[in-house]
C-alpha cells in the first residue's frame, strides 16, 4: 500500500509502514521499517549549466557518507515533470561493512543561466535488492514538485532578480553618466560656438563697408588698416600709408576704395 503526502513543497509517496525520515524545502527521505532501505529525493536549483550529472548524483551520494561508491553506465530515465531529461544509473557502495545497491536517477532542468539538478535514488543491503528493484525505484520517483520554493529556486530567482535589478540599475546609472557627459561636452562645444561668434561679431563690430568702385557690392572689411585698394579681379590689400599705391609695386590696376559712412547708403 501506497500513502501520498503533501509538505510545503512536494507531494510525495511513502510506501506503508515507512518512516519520513527527513524532508524540507531540498530533500526528503525515507527508511523501511527495519531500515535496511532507504530512498532519498535532493535537490538544488541555480547549478552552472552544463553541470555533470554523474558528478551531481556522485557528490549527493557521497554526502549520505557512503563508501566505496561505484556509478555504473549511465543510461537515460523518465525525467520528472517539469525536467527535460533524466540519466539513470545502477550503483553500490557500503555502509558499515554492509554492501548495499539500488538505483539512482538524475532529473534536469535547464534554463537561460543555470540548471536544476534533482537526485532520487532507492537503495537497500545487496541480500534484499531482488525484493524491491522491480517497484520502489518507481516509489521514490513518485513526485511532484508544488512550490517554487522547492530546492532554493525561489531564493536563487529572487537573487538573480536582484542582480539583475543591481546590473540594470548599473546599466542606467552608466547610460544617464554618460548622457550627462555629452550634455556637458554639447553645452561645451556650444559655449565654445557661441565665444567663436561672440568674437566674429566683435570683430565685425570693428569693421566697416567700403565702397566698390567697379560696380560690384560693397564689402564689410576690418578696420585694421586705413586704407585699401582693390584691383578688377576683386583682390584686396590694406595699407596704413596714404600716399602708398599698390599700382606703383603691384601688377594689375588698382583703385582705392572709400570707406561707406556708418548707417548711410
Amino acid at each position: 500500500m501506497i500513502e501520498h503526502r503533501q509538505n510545503p513543497w512536494f507531494r510525495y509517496a511513502v510506501p506503508a509502514g515507512w518512516r519520513v525520515a527527513d524532508e524540507g524545502a531540498f530533500a526528503v527521505a525515507l527508511v523501511a521499517p527495519d531500515e535496511r532501505a532507504i530512498t532519498v529525493m535532493t535537490g538544488n536549483a541555480g547549478l552552472p549549466p552544463g553541470y555533470p550529472p554523474l558528478q551531481f548524483l556522485f557528490e549527493r551520494l557521497a554526502q549520505t557518507g557512503a563508501q566505496h561508491l561505484f556509478l555504473g553506465p549511465p543510461r537515460p530515465g523518465r525525467p520528472l515533470p517539469g525536467f527535460a531529461m533524466a540519466v539513470e544509473v545502477d550503483f553500490t557502495y557500503g555502509v558499515g561493512g554492509v554492501p548495499c545497491q539500488g538505483v539512482a536517477r538524475c532529473h534536469i532542468a535547464p534554463s537561460y543561466d543555470m540548471v536544476t539538478m534533482v537526485a532520487i535514488w532507492a537503495a537497500s543491503e545487496v541480500r534484499q535488492w531482488a525484493g524491491y528493484a522491480s517497484w520502489l525505484p518507481e516509489v521514490a520517483s513518485d513526485v511532484a514538485i508544488t512550490s517554487g520554493a522547492a530546492f532554493g529556486a525561489r531564493g536563487v530567482a529572487q537573487q538573480a532578480l536582484a542582480s539583475s535589478i543591481a546590473l540594470g540599475a548599473q546599466a542606467q546609472a552608466n547610460r544617464e553618466h554618460a548622457q550627462a557627459q555629452w550634455a556637458e561636452v554639447t553645452r561645451q562645444r556650444g559655449s565654445s560656438v557661441e565665444h567663436a561668434h561672440e568674437a566674429f561679431r566683435d570683430n565685425l563690430g570693428n569693421a566697416q563697408t567700403w565702397t566698390n568702385p567697379y560696380g560690384y557690392p560693397d564689402i564689410e572689411l576690418p578696420n585694421a588698416h586705413g586704407h585699401y585698394w582693390i584691383d578688377r579681379q576683386g583682390h584686396i590689400v590694406g595699407t596704413d600709408d596714404p600716399s602708398d599705391d599698390p599700382n606703383r609695386r603691384l601688377p594689375g590696376e588698382w583703385s582705392p576704395m572709400k570707406p561707406r559712412p556708418r548707417g548711410g547708403s
